[in-house]
């Protein structure tokens, strides 16, 4: 099933939507500085992205700080996350469209835009078992494109 359109502006403030990667599988990650699980977790989705980030795969890390950029720059260089691109929707309006019933919640995307899955909580994105999953729906979803 599609997932819905959501709206967000990257860190120079310039809109953006899931649209924007289209043709990509999309790790889209919910989350927020203040979540105590999302500090241990942000860490292990920077280095997914570092892994296998690139022209078939993307994390997409969308905080919901209201207080806007500066907060998720603080956070990124507190905890060392060096390869996300800062995504914020200050309005909080995307967890509500998507169905968060808590933080963090991802889900994973195919090219198409369609949910492959959902997780509610934290995970470590970067284990073997992890990245050999994510590796095997990007390959399955290049096979089908």
């Amino acid at each position: 099933m599609p997932v819905a359109e959501i709206s967000f502006t990257d860190g120079a403030s310039q809109p953006k939507t899931l649209a924007s990667f289209s043709g990509k599988v999309v790790l889209l990650n919910i989350w927020a500085t203040w979540c105590a699980p999302c500090r241990k977790e942000m860490p292990t989705l920077d280095r997914l992205q570092e892994k296998l980030g690139g022209r078939d795969f993307e994390v997409v890390a969308l905080s919901m700080d209201r207080a806007g950029p500066d907060i998720v720059k603080k956070f990124y260089a507190e905890t060392g996350v060096t390869h996300l691109a800062l995504n914020i929707d200050s309005s909080a309006k995307a967890m509500f469209t998507l169905g968060a019933v808590g933080l963090p919640m991802t889900l994973l995307i195919d090219r198409e835009g369609k949910e492959i899955g959902r997780l509610i909580g934290p995970a470590e994105w970067d284990s073997r078992d992890m990245v050999d999953f994510i590796r095997g729906r990007i390959a399955a979803n290049r096979e089908r494109k």
